[in-house]
Parts: C-alpha cells; structure tokens; sequence
C-alpha cells in the first residue's frame, strides 16, 4: 500500500493512537496496549523524497543503527530519513530487496532500540497480532487482531491479518504475543474486511546475518511480488480476487492448477472447496477441505468451513467432530465457532467466513 504524499504532522512521543480491533476475543492471550508502547518507540516514520515528491512510510528497527522499510516507500527517493524522538535523521545506505518489497536503511547516529525479530512460521491461524505504523502519516497508531491466513510465497509465509492499516503505515511492524516482530505490513487488498498483509520478517534473518551489502540511496528499479499481474503473480493474490469477485468457475480451475503446481500447498484444495461450495457442490466441497486438513491438520480455515457446510446441511455428527477437532487444536476459535453455529450469526472477519 503506497504512504500518502501529504505533508506530516509529526505527533509528540507519546500520542499514539490505539484501536482495538473487534475480532480480538476478550480473555484472550494477545499482545496488550502495554506491549504496544514499549515497542512503538523502535517503529520510525519514514520519509522519502524524490521525482514524485514526499513519499510517506513507516519502518522498524531490527539492528544497530539499521531500520527494515517498504521498497516501495523508498523506490523513487533521492534522499531519505527517519524521524525518531523529535530528531530527524537521514539513511545514509540502503540494501534493496525489491522481490519482497523490503528494503535495509542505514542511518547513522540512531539510538532506537532493535526489536526482536521472530518468525512467520510460528504464527498459527486465529492467533492474536498487533501492528503498529504511521497510518495516515499522523502518528504511531497501534491496531490489535487476529491472524486471518498464512500464505506460502518463496519459503515463507505471508501474513493475512485482520490488524487495519492505511497510508503511511507501509513499513511498519506486525508483532507476535510475545512481541516479537514477524512481519512487515506491507498492502492491503480492497473490499475485504480483514485483507491486511505482512511481509514475513523471516525474509530478512539470511540478509541481517552477515552485514548487508550497502548502496548509496538513489532510485529503485523493480516490483514486489504483490505487484505482479497476471501469471506472475502469487497464486493466493490471484485467488483472492476471483474469490472477491465471485468468479466460482475460474477460481475452481486456478485452485486445481495450483495444486498442480503445489501439491503439498493446504490453500489450493481450501480454495477449491470454497468454489465448489459456491457452486452448490458440497460433496466435492468437503472432500477438498478434508484433504487441504490431510497436508495440515492445523489448516482451520478448511476445518471451519467443514463445520459450517456440515451444519448447514444438518449433518450434526459431522459438524460436531470438525467442531471439536478445532477446539483440541485452537480452543478460541472453537469456542467462537460453537457460537456462531448456535446463534446463526457469523462472527466476524476471521479464517473461513463464508462469503
């Protein structure tokens, strides 16, 4: 998601704006305000100017005097800084990922404290998550939710939040429960209640191991991978917009290639079953997500959708043992299931909502 190019009202150190996402359950463990704050001072608004003006961005700091960002924050920038505390402080170097829209800052002088970086693959759909960025170029705000989908992309996973983010967000952290950073936000899809995505911060342990390889800050040529169209572009990306469109015939044939391609892949058969439910084909629907939960069993977004088909149908046995799968599995989610099921109402933006 592009910053916005408006001018920045730099906020004192402490006005940080807290929203509390609706699809957090109460009780759950999850990242608190608390957390929020201590880690907000190691998440810097980015500034990039260039041929198409100011641009915008938010940025964490992963290393010594080093802060991880969006290429495309930076890509058309001639020069670039960073504010901390009050103070800001140009980069100096860069080090350019442009495939994963992630690019190493060197800014000299900065004493922000590096976060402690985590992995993407330890995320387990359902679990709570909180992002912290400069949404709207104003302030640090701090957004809690849930993780919505993990995606495979090029040994990692991309991470579908339901944590909200705007411009000048892009950039910014996305935290584990135990405050480690996990992802960088990084787009969002529109007309999805909960399509926040996070470059997985498992993309940057091989480049931060050794000391990056700097270049002068300067012009960036190159997309990330959720810019690419057409076949290039990640199957789920593709997925996702035949799904928003309802496009049920072409999103069944592109899930089958996949598993072509992927056959070791849970979402191509979940994507698949979702098709066929749309269509009406419910037996092939609940083979397809019986076997995604084959290549996963804690792939719950097939499992709750299992549920969903086998309760609509009034198959309660059925629906009763995918119910309690999921509860053995992931107590919070089966505990919401269980009561969406019983009241009939669904219950917010999380994995397997039916469209």
């Amino acid at each position: 998601m592009r910053p916005s190019p408006a001018a920045p009202r730099l906020p004192a150190p402490a006005a940080l704006l807290v929203v509390l996402a609706a699809s957090t359950p109460a009780g759950a463990a999850e990242p608190d305000v608390a957390m929020g704050m201590r880690l907000a001072p190691s998440v810097l608004q980015v500034r990039a100017t260039g041929g198409t003006g100011l641009q915008l961005g938010s940025g964490v700091v992963v290393a010594r005097e080093t802060v991880v960002t969006n290429c495309h924050v930076t890509r058309s920038a001639q020069t670039v800084s960073v504010v901390h505390a009050g103070a800001t402080l140009p980069a100096r170097a860069q080090s350019a990922d442009m495939a994963h829209d992630l690019c190493l800052l060197q800014v000299p002088g900065l004493a922000a404290e590096a976060v402690a970086l985590g992995s993407a693959s330890g995320l387990v759909t359902g679990r709570p998550v909180l992002a912290i960025g400069f949404t709207g170029g104003f302030g640090p705000r701090i957004s809690r939710g849930r993780v919505v989908a993990l995606h495979r992309w090029d040994g990692a996973h991309v991470v579908q939040s339901s944590t909200s983010f705007t411009s000048g967000a892009s950039g910014g952290g996305l935290f584990d429960a135990d405050g480690a950073l996990v992802g960088v936000l990084t787009f969002r899809l529109r007309g999805g209640e909960a399509h926040y995505y996070a470059a997985p911060v498992d993309w940057l342990h091989p480049r931060l191991a050794p000391p990056p390889r700097w270049d002068d800050i300067g012009p960036l040529a190159g997309r990330g991978f959720w810019e690419r169209r057409g076949p290039a572009q990640p199957m789920f990306l593709r997925a996702a917009a035949l799904e928003h469109g309802a496009q049920w015939p072409a999103l069944a044939r592109l899930a089958a290639e996949w598993a072509r391609a992927a056959a070791d892949d849970p979402e191509a058969p979940y994507m698949l079953g979702v098709a066929e439910e749309a269509q009406g084909r419910h037996e092939q629907a609940a083979a397809a997500w019986n076997h995604s939960l084959r290549l996963d069993a804690d792939y719950h977004r097939s499992r709750m959708r299992l549920a969903r088909l086998h309760h609509r149908l009034g198959r309660e046995a059925e629906a009763r043992q995918a119910l309690d799968a999921l509860t053995r599995r992931e107590p919070q989610l089966g505990r919401e299931l269980a009561e969406e099921l019983k009241s009939g109402a669904p219950a917010g933006p999380f994995p397997g909502r039916r469209p």
